[in-house]
């Protein structure tokens, strides 16, 4: 029975480091697509803080979309989808946070 608990136990372990991996990985793929679009709608500006709110405020499903571009491309959609974050209320607070003020996408 101890055996069973451990080897669930250690398994679980397993689990949340593979899912942390990948959820890393989603992440900066996320960020490289994010920097460039971010990069061509404001020229000059420090794309780093504004792409970590970016990210922040994304939904799973959202930064999967986004990562995917690291094969696909960056399309339309993928700027509709980084615009849109971008402008939801708790995004603009994290950007004005950083001391950029506000941005307009």
């Amino acid at each position: 029975m101890r055996f069973g608990l451990v080897l669930c136990l250690a398994l679980l372990s397993g689990c949340a480091t593979v899912d942390r991996v990948t959820t890393d990985t989603t992440r900066r793929s996320a960020k490289a697509a994010i920097n460039t679009v971010v990069a061509d709608r404001a020229p000059g500006v420090n794309v780093e803080p504004i792409s970590d709110c970016i990210i922040d405020n994304a939904t799973r499903g959202e930064l999967l979309g986004i990562a995917s571009t690291a094969v696909t491309g960056i399309t339309d959609t993928t700027v509709s989808t980084i615009t849109e974050i971008a402008g939801r209320p708790r995004t603009l607070v994290c950007i004005t946070k950083t001391g950029l003020g506000h941005i307009t996408f």
